[in-house]
């Protein structure tokens, strides 16, 4: 995954810098995957670089910063996401500060809550997210979730990702009718 990290990022012409931070990014976020899930092929294992990709795939322009905050963040398995000090030496206070910021699934007034992000957190945000739910149909420990999340993201992250980017919006569209079949 690191590889595919820095693949896309040099296709995007990212200045090396700034490629080691996302990397650096990434690979924190594995740590606590690494310490606490014994199979490699548990959905949540490579979260963190699928949530980079989908950035670097789906949005023109994105700033890296965006990218590490999106592969820092963890809005399911909350026991994985990097300790804050952490976070906070890599991205500084100002960043962590911003990331805690986003809604979790399930939270009162997310939609207002989601309105208030700026545009580089409103992507990381996004992006975060669709990976968890496409994500979703290969986690057994969630199945009593499944219906709640299909109508949390029918009604408040798709029109979300519609207001903030189009690529995200037909994903997030995709996964909405093709998970429906799933209920």
């Amino acid at each position: 995954m690191a590889r595919s990290l820095r693949a896309a990022l040099r296709a995007r012409a990212v200045a090396s810098q700034e490629q080691e931070a996302v990397v650096r990014g990434f690979a924190m976020a594995m740590q606590s995957r690494i310490a606490t899930l014994d199979d490699d092929h548990h959905p949540a294992w490579l979260h963190p670089g699928r949530s980079a990709l989908i950035l670097l795939h789906d949005v023109e322009h994105v700033d890296p910063i965006v990218v590490i905050l999106a592969a820092l963040h963890e809005s399911v398995d909350l026991a994985l996401q990097p300790p804050p000090e952490d976070i906070q030496e890599l991205v500084g206070a100002s960043a962590w500060e911003t990331l805690q910021s986003i809604p979790m699934p399930g939270s009162e007034r997310l939609v207002e809550r989601l309105l208030h992000l700026g545009p580089g957190l409103a992507l990381a945000a996004l992006a975060e997210r669709l990976d968890h739910v496409r994500h979703l149909h290969m986690r057994d420990d969630l199945v009593d979730l499944w219906a709640d999340t299909h109508l949390e993201v029918s009604e408040a992250w798709l029109p979300f990702a519609a207001r903030v980017h189009p690529r995200l919006a037909t994903r997030y569209a995709h996964w909405v009718r093709t998970f429906a079949k799933r209920l």
